[in-house]
């Protein structure tokens, strides 16, 4: 499955589409303004939450966290002892881990589970939107899943790159 993230570059709330191959929106990024902690919710083309993003409030190092209906999904952090910055570790709540490696900021970046290509984020620059796509590859994963995960550590990249 192949998906368009068209985030803007200026706007309160962070709030952004995402589309299939053929332009249709399948997933909105709703950013909540006006909060203490970074907040997204990933609603689908109904405007049903399907997952909500969060940054850990208290934690040595900045985290976030992703919830299904309530319920922890998992956990998103830089990875410790990693000689690359741009290395993240997500900790589902089975005890699953996830890699996402590459380059972050410049949107050029894989989600793998144990060495296997799950999604593949890449970037182009359109007029005055940032777009890129983010490849799904296997077709038992969860979306949904994926989209938060790259959403989260773009997210902790940028404010790690800000300090």
């Amino acid at each position: 499955m192949r998906l368009l993230v068209r985030e803007r570059l200026f706007g309160i709330g962070d709030d952004y589409w995402i589309e299939d191959a053929d332009g249709r929106k399948v997933f909105l990024v709703d950013g909540k303004a006006m909060r203490v902690r970074d907040t997204f919710e990933l609603k689908d083309a109904q405007g049903r939450i399907v997952v909500e993003i969060r940054q850990k409030l208290i934690s040595l190092r900045d985290t976030m966290l992703i919830e299904r209906d309530g319920e922890q999904l998992a956990k998103v952090k830089r990875k410790r002892l990693s000689l690359l910055r741009n290395h993240y570790r997500v900790t589902l709540v089975d005890g699953t881990e996830l890699d996402v490696s590459g380059k972050i900021l410049d949107r050029e970046f894989a989600v793998e589970y144990d060495g296997e290509l799950l999604a593949q984020i890449s970037r182009r620059w359109l007029t005055v939107r940032d777009t890129y796509g983010i490849d799904v590859v296997r077709e038992d994963a969860d979306t949904a899943l994926l989209i938060a995960v790259a959403v989260c550590v773009i997210v902790l990249a940028e404010k790690e790159h800000e300090d």
